[in-house]
């Protein structure tokens, strides 16, 4: 496998997600041995572009060498990750070692140095060369870092001497990091930093055959923290000068290089100044501007210089943009200038969106922005419907042609519609025409739309697991049908190895999983265009095969206990000398309009920007090379929303939480109707994990954090049920009356957001107060979002407890649809969508963690305990049935 970049793409591209160290959530999934969502960052890393992933499994609280092993292997069963190298990153070099043992095809190493010595540098170089894996070599020797052009190279040719006629290392498997240090720090020492890094790069692509070089792009510009603009002009010069004089690999986007032509020119002039060390003033004449760019955002969206233009260029500007402030004159200015109102959309208005779906697909505008640009082509044909219906009922045709037809409906039981709503923008905005049926359709309205309607494709969306199964019902009906057309799957529960495994194989007209809108406008180019789709589909089919082949395989080889042996290694908690905490009241209590304003505070902004399909933490996404300028312009957006949600009332809140007498029975938790515990409530049944466990890992069940019958003690299990789309519907009536696309999914993505921060606050109040068990808790908001709590919130439907039915005894207990008025599908989603449910444990024990894979005998045994037929516990278990 080369490592040689792809002709169109200058740089390798390393994502850097699967990292314990740098990742949080990636952190947790392994501490949780949930290696199947770990996989799912790493294929996410994948389809956003990374040509290598960095895996780096060091910390105290992990085996590293074991998690590194069984990391590894997963990757190798998995085709879509298994494609691109392994960066096998760490600090110890026994974890190193265990990696390569796991590594099929070449991998990466990072990193090796000449700190220790010629002699450890040989030793290790030499496995690497056994290995067949390619080292990233740091600027760095016995005496420290290389800061200077002379010793930058010095070390690195010393090194690559080493690594070639010593060893016998192929330059193209040398990665030199020759170390991007910060400009602009006021220290003059530090001026020719990155002068020293360019001319050292041009020393090692000329001098050191086939070695690649790389660096960490951002360091160049940590001066200027919190100056987006400026530290965004930095990169772009930096790696304009760097890239000509040879840099080939970093952890930047390449769609960055081409902003170098767009930097005003007096920036341009003076970060070159600071990056080329032209003149020992340029540091303060760098500063003198600075602040003039800081927030560009707003003030380029104030430049009215482009109202000068024509009005087709204006046109264009505006779509781009998103700007919607003049496009109604602009449209009518060019229907007076054009011979028909056609000629209008055909002409500027489609030129105008074919420059944005070309800057998407080059990664270079991204999905608010898109939905933006939707809003202002909804309002300019709004302008020219009535000339157009006008046109077509006295000459009797057609008012435009769109490329496709295409029918989208969220199944039935589902309503969740975020991702959905966004395909349906983005393809509209590629001159698609798209049947919306909205959400909760069954199979029979979702056929007879696609007949009656004469569709090209039917493209499915669903959040919840359950909606997994209603897709493949969906797929059989067509099937049974005699449906031919394409069969599109979407939302965040899908994936390509579950539509390979589930639905593919009920319809053999073509099933094909669309990952994200990005995905989306490619797909279903392909699916259109006559020549195109035979080949594609075929290509799919064989893939799906591959998935499916490779699945089954490595299931075989996963290997599951009994349940008798999962219960038998249950987490040893002692519960002599425990006193379990007394909730301030038994039963319920219920919260009408929580007050929003207390909630911005804890909004957990980054699945606001994954809504969105701009990938990255929160704040950092605000600098980010790719994401950066589109992430602060969309959460200027939110926050303008937010004022007028709070001014005006757009959204209410509301919350009930109850706590019951509680008692562990085997795996369930049995509740009580009151303190005495003679009438037994109802009982919540729990499932166990079942994979085979290393020694000293548990199989938890969340019945184990509830003190069992026979330990005699009087514990208490909390629930709890919150909403923030109170009201939602008058307004986003309001927006899809006014064709605002845009502002409709921001106000719903928003709920989504405020709902989370209500489960967060009030289960703050529920250990501070309402049940008070950390009565003393004194957390930052950065501590709650890494659940440095004590206790634990598991939702029904998740991870540790995949049974979307459980929620039926909560809203039941908590009496949810006369308190709150939240209710529940068929298929168990709340209505309205922005609502939380769970369950609270207050044990100091109590940690989140996912069932995985199941056997029949558990399943067996589960369904004997709810009392219900097997079929239907296997329907709500589907996902984790491991058989």
């Amino acid at each position: 496998m080369s490592l040689k970049p792809a002709p169109s793409a200058p740089f390798i591209v390393i994502g850097e997600r699967t990292n314990v160290a740098g990742s949080a959530r990636f952190k947790k999934l392994i501490a949780e041995d949930d290696y199947d969502a770990a996989l799912t960052v790493a294929r996410q890393q994948v389809e956003s572009g990374a040509n290598i992933i960095d895996v780096n499994m060091d910390d105290a609280m992990l085996d590293s060498e074991a998690a590194m092993e069984t990391f590894l292997k997963l990757v190798a069963t998995e085709p879509e990750i298994a494609r691109v190298p392994i960066m096998i990153d760490s600090s110890k070099w026994s974890v190193i070692v265990a990696g390569l043992k796991c590594v099929q095809g070449k991998a990466v190493v990072n990193s090796i140095s000449l700190k220790e010595g010629e002699e450890p540098f040989r030793e290790k170089a030499r496995l690497l060369k056994r290995f067949g894996a390619a080292a990233v070599v740091m600027a760095f020797d016995e005496e420290g870092q290389a800061d200077t052009i002379e010793r930058k190279f010095d070390i690195c040719k010393r090194a690559y001497e080493i690594l070639t006629q010593e060893v016998g290392l192929a330059g193209e498997d040398i990665i030199f990091d020759p170390n991007v240090f910060a400009v602009a720090t006021g220290i003059e020492e530090h001026d020719n930093y990155a002068v020293n890094f360019i001319e050292a790069t041009r020393l090692i692509r000329a001098n050191l055959p086939g070695a690649h070089v790389s660096g960490g792009i951002s360091n160049v510009s940590f001066s200027f923290r919190g100056n987006n603009v400026v530290r965004e002009a930095m990169h772009a010069v930096f790696l304009y000068h760097a890239i000509k004089a040879g840099l080939t690999m970093g952890i930047v986007n390449a769609g960055q290089l081409e902003v170098y032509s767009e930097i005003p020119a007096d920036l341009k002039e003076r970060v070159e100044d600071v990056i080329l060390n032209r003149r020992p003033d340029g540091t303060e004449r760098l500063l003198e501007i600075a602040e003039d760019y800081r927030g560009e955002v707003k003030k380029r969206v104030a430049d009215l210089t482009w109202r000068t233009k024509p009005v087709e260029e204006r046109l264009a500007h505006a779509l781009v943009k998103g700007i919607s402030d003049y496009v109604i004159e602009d449209t009518e200015e060019a229907r007076q200038k054009y011979e028909r109102p056609i000629h209008v959309i055909e002409g500027p208005l489609m030129d105008g969106l074919g420059i944005v779906g070309e800057l998407f697909g080059e990664g270079k505008m991204f999905l608010p922005q898109v939905v933006k640009s939707a809003r202002v082509m909804k309002q300019a044909v709004g302008h020219l419907l009535p000339y157009l219906e006008a046109e077509k009922k006295a000459a009797g045709e057609a008012a435009s042609s769109a490329k496709g037809k295409i029918l989208m409906a969220t199944v039935k039981g589902d309503v969740h519609d975020i991702g959905k709503n966004i395909v349906g923008v983005v393809l509209q905005c590629n001159n698609y025409e798209i049947i919306d049926l909205g959400v909760m359709v069954p199979w029979q309205d979702i056929l007879k739309a696609a007949v009656e309607n004469e569709v090209d494709m039917i493209g499915l969306s669903g959040l919840i697991t359950p909606s997994l199964e209603e897709m493949a019902t969906v797929a059989s009906e067509m099937e049974r049908a005699g449906m031919t057309m394409p069969l599109l799957i979407g939302g965040a529960t899908t994936s390509k190895l579950h539509t390979a495994i589930k639905i593919a194989p009920e319809y053999s007209g073509g099933t094909i999983q669309v990952q994200d809108a990005s995905k989306a406008v490619g797909v279903i180019g392909a699916l259109i265009d006559a020549e195109k789709s035979a080949p594609f589909q075929a290509e799919v089919r064989k893939e799906y095969a591959t998935l499916k082949k490779t699945y089954e395989a490595a299931q075989r080889q996963k290997k599951l206990v009994t349940i008798s042996q999962a219960r038998a290694n249950r987490l040893d908690i002692d519960w002599s000398g425990y006193s379990p905490p007394e909730p301030n009241f038994v039963g319920t209590k219920v919260f009408k309009d929580y007050d929003l304003a207390e909630l911005v505070d804890a909004i957990d902004w980054t699945p606001f920007f994954r809504t969105w399909e701009l990938k990255g933490n929160y704040p950092e996404i605000l600098d980010d090379n790719t994401y950066g300028s589109a992430a602060r312009e969309l959460m200027a957006d939110a926050e303008e929303m937010i004022e007028n949600i709070l001014r005006d009332h757009w959204l209410r809140a509301h919350a009930v939480v109850g706590f019951w007498p509680a008692a562990g029975r085997g795996d369930d938790v049995v509740l009580f109707t009151d303190e005495a515990r003679r009438e037994e409530l109802c009982t919540v049944h729990m499932l166990r994990q079942q994979i085979d466990k290393r020694e000293g890992r548990a199989n938890s069940c969340l019945g184990d954090f509830i003190a069992p019958e026979e330990a005699g003690l009087q514990d208490w299990l909390g629930g709890f049920v919150v909403t923030a789309a109170g009201d939602i519907d008058r307004r986003l009536a309001a927006f899809e009356e006014a064709g605002d696309d845009y502002s409709s999914i921001l106000l719903k993505a928003l709920a989504d957001r405020f709902a989370e921060a209500l489960a967060e606050a009030l289960h703050g109040r529920v250990r501070r107060e309402l049940w008070g068990y950390a009565a003393d808790e004194a957390l930052t908001s950065a501590d709650i979002v890494r659940e440095k709590y004590q206790g634990i919130r598991p939702a029904p439907g998740y991870p540790a407890c995949p049974d979307h039915s459980e929620k039926r005894n909560l809203f039941e207990l908590l009496d949810v649809e006369r308190n709150i008025g939240v209710t529940l599908t068929e298929s168990m989603a709340m209505i309205p969508p922005a609502s939380v449910s769970g369950f609270y444990f207050s044990h100091p024990q109590a940690h989140y963690f996912g069932i995985g894979k199941i056997k029949r005998d558990q399943v067996d045994d589960y369904a004997e305990r709810k009392g219900i037929p097997l079929d239907e516990a296997e329907h709500w278990l589907r996902p984790n049935l491991g058989y």
